[in-house]
């Protein structure tokens, strides 16, 4: 993925230890590149130690940030001493930057009090946070309230801005392909687009028809076609799958990476039955394993809002999502379920073994010949996000709930993808999607990024978001 670039704004106060500036940016600027992102500042040539306290200094820094506006995706606020709260919110108001924003203040040392070495930047940063209160400037807060810039603990507070920082970069050029209509059978993935449309996020339509239509031209021995049987062949294990199944799975992967590059689309919704299966001849889920693998979501069912969810996640991590079902009981245990799909997983999710099979759901309506194409196996045991987005239409908003749970290693013997999996009061969650109306489709990451995703989701874009966790009471409206 792309480096996040950040805007560092260094603040002081002339009447504090000026020094500190000097050794805190050199400390920051250290713990910035070790951690991977790129950074926009101002030099010790610019201002004092490239530092800020005055409206003059406040002037260079947003000409400095409109200067790369193109690359900065968010901005960090660091506070080696009490620094000037006016400088601050000042030079982040004239960027004309709508970036995260992210507060850190250094910590005092106990045994170095003395006007020459004491920071008092635990009390400037809650003078920065009250100006950008007032300047209307939402910002993100560290952990801890102050914090060494090189400890584990600020590491990972930037780990989750910069998680932040894609999403909100992500989704304000977020191009959605919906391919097909929704399955008749499925009111619960209608959505707006207008809503959605609000926030940045185009959706790109094309009927299925046109697709199959561009795929029927294609003669079996065309380069791309081949190419992409190639593709398949090596990406999973196709044993027992007809080759006019793959040469069609192979036409429909092509048509499809054409139109995503034609409408420069981020990740598509595709119409996955039974129009594809009864007049195509197979199922599309390996091509979007495919898609989701390489960072490019793909959901099935045309779950545009799901889709959304799976991006957002991806954003988040860096690591392939998947659209799964809340699916099923596991015994007993409040706790635990399965999460299930057909599937079109990306393989990245599963352990070793992972094939290519028939959709053994719908076969038996149009016949097992026609459903080659799923890509089945257990989701090894690992930490998840899960996520879901929908459009609330009626009220005019978008709502989400996130949260984190596990895969285990509990044993279950059935088909599909699959994973058995535990979420801390599962119970309260699920009475929490059924009262709001929430779909049964979740978005699942292999990370742990809600954090992240909630920061993005509610300070900065004002969504309507419930962070599920074991103390989260399913009685109380979240909204």
């Amino acid at each position: 993925m792309k480096p996040v670039t950040l805007g560092l704004i260094v603040g002081n106060r002339g009447f504090f230890p000026a020094h500190l500036c000097e050794t805190g940016r050199a400390e920051m600027l250290k713990t910035l590149d070790k951690a991977g992102f790129k950074v926009v500042a101002l030099s010790p040539k610019d201002t004092t130690y490239g530092s800020i306290e005055s409206l003059d200094d406040a002037r260079k820094c947003a000409q400095k940030f409109q200067e790369h506006a193109k690359d900065i995706d968010g901005i960090l606020v660091t506070l080696p001493n009490f620094g000037d709260e006016r400088a601050v919110a000042n030079a982040i108001r004239m960027s004309g930057l709508n970036v995260p924003v992210l507060v850190h203040a250094f910590s005092d040392v106990a045994d170095r009090m003395t006007v020459e070495h004491r920071r008092d930047s635990f009390c400037g940063k809650m003078s920065v946070c009250n100006n950008l209160r007032q300047y209307n400037i939402p910002f993100t807060l560290t952990t801890l309230h102050t914090v060494a810039p090189g400890g584990e603990t600020f590491l990972r507070d930037l780990a989750d801005f910069a998680g932040v920082c894609r999403i909100l970069r992500g989704l304000k050029t977020l191009r959605i392909g919906a391919l097909g209509a929704r399955p008749a059978a499925f009111n619960t993935v209608r959505y707006s687009e207008k809503l959605l449309e609000k926030y940045g996020v185009t959706v790109e339509t094309l009927d299925l028809s046109e697709v199959f239509g561009q795929a029927n031209k294609m003669p079996d021995k065309d380069r791309a076609v081949q190419n992409k049987v190639k593709a398949i062949q090596g990406y999973v294990k196709c044993g027992g799958v007809p080759q006019d199944a793959l040469l069609k799975m192979a036409k429909f992967g092509v048509a499809v990476d054409r139109w995503t590059k034609a409408n420069a689309l981020n990740a598509t919704a595709i119409q996955c039955w039974t129009a594809m299966e009864q007049y195509f001849g197979v199922v599309p889920c390996t091509i979007m394993s495919m898609l989701s693998n390489s960072l490019t979501p793909s959901a099935c069912e045309v779950d545009v809002p799901g889709l959304v969810g799976m991006y957002i996640l991806v954003q988040a991590s860096g690591r392939p999502s998947a659209l799964l079902d809340w699916n099923n009981n596991y015994g007993d245990d409040p706790d635990k379920g399965v999460l299930f799909h057909c599937s079109n997983l990306p393989k990245d999710l599963f352990g070793k073994e992972v094939k290519m099979d028939y959709q053994a759901i719908i076969a038996g309506a149009v016949g097992k010949e026609n459903t080659y194409g799923t890509v089945v196996g257990r989701i090894q045991p690992q930490p998840f996000t899960f996520l879901r987005t929908t459009t609330d239409d009626s009220a005019g908003r978008i709502r989400a709930y996130v949260g984190e749970g596990e895969f285990t290693k509990d044993k279950l013997e059935t088909f599909g993808g699959y994973g058995v999996f535990e979420v801390k009061n599962l119970q309260g969650l699920l009475q929490y999607i059924c009262r709001h109306g929430f779909e049964h489709h979740v978005a699942v990451n292999p990370s742990q990024v809600a954090p992240a995703v909630h920061e993005a989701l509610t300070t900065y874009l004002g969504w309507d978001v419930y962070y599920h966790n074991e103390c989260s009471c399913c009685c109380k409206d979240e909204e």
